[in-house]
């Protein structure tokens, strides 16, 4: 497989605006109406975040380095998220599907900014570790999900992607975690947990959602001060990570 670090048509300078890039032959084979009408949504919770999960659906997800934030500003964001929950229930109503979704949005973005800072061992940011990372979700990228773009950073990942075939949410995210943490492991001869055992996920319900969040992984290294960051890949990017 292609390495991204060593891709003879990488341009540092190319936009990272992915919906300049967004042709509508590309955009047409997206499964993504104005108003996407989901099937039942499954609803349960592993660790500090709730994860909605339901058949033919895009996903936005998040895992991280085990050592990428410190308990202690996870435990402040829990809070925070929790704090919002009770004030809305004191009013005397229940949050709806619209709010509690707008809640772990806005705690995902908190999370990612403390992210961005680059707290931890940051092990993404080696070349050998990244390309373990890319190289498995690129392995059965149209068999048991179609990747649409991710972002390895340098203490977590963004992937945007379509469970295939009845494959679970869940059952990808271990297989991610699992090969690559023993590789990473191996290769770079440490031991111990490499992930995070909680992730963030979310539906993506339209096309104007699918734009926005295609362009925030595309331009999350620049956010994070990252220049010419190379481990970034959009599914219509004909130059990148193309072998």
């Amino acid at each position: 497989m292609l390495s991204a670090s060593r891709n003879p048509d990488h341009n540092p300078n190319r936009s990272t605006d992915c919906s300049a890039d967004c042709s509508a032959d590309s955009l047409s084979a997206v499964p993504l109406t104005a108003s996407q009408q989901f099937s039942e949504i499954k609803i349960s919770s592993r660790g500090y975040l709730p994860h909605w999960e339901t058949d033919d659906a895009i996903y936005f997800v998040t895992y991280r380095l085990a050592d990428s934030l410190p308990v202690s500003v996870l435990n402040q964001l829990h809070a925070e998220r929790l704090q919002r929950i009770k004030q809305i229930e004191n009013s005397g109503r229940k949050l709806t599907s619209r709010e509690k979704a707008k809640i772990t949005s806005r705690f995902s973005a908190r999370l990612d900014s403390y992210l961005d800072r680059g707290y931890g061992s940051c092990i993404l940011s080696k070349p050998e570790a990244a390309e373990i990372v890319i190289e498995n979700l690129k392995y059965f990228d149209g068999v048991k999900y179609r990747l649409f773009t991710f972002c390895v950073m340098p203490n977590h990942v963004h992937v945007v992607f379509k469970p295939l075939d009845n494959q679970s949410l869940e059952r990808i995210l271990h297989s991610w975690k699992s090969y690559t943490g023993n590789r990473i492991n191996d290769v770079l001869r440490q031991e111990g947990r490499l992930w995070q055992p909680e992730r963030y996920d979310r539906l993506i319900r339209d096309e104007k959602e699918f734009r926005r969040i295609i362009n925030y992984v595309a331009e999350n290294p620049i956010k994070a001060g990252l220049e010419n960051w190379e481990w970034v890949w959009c599914y219509w990017d004909a130059g990148e990570l193309k072998g």
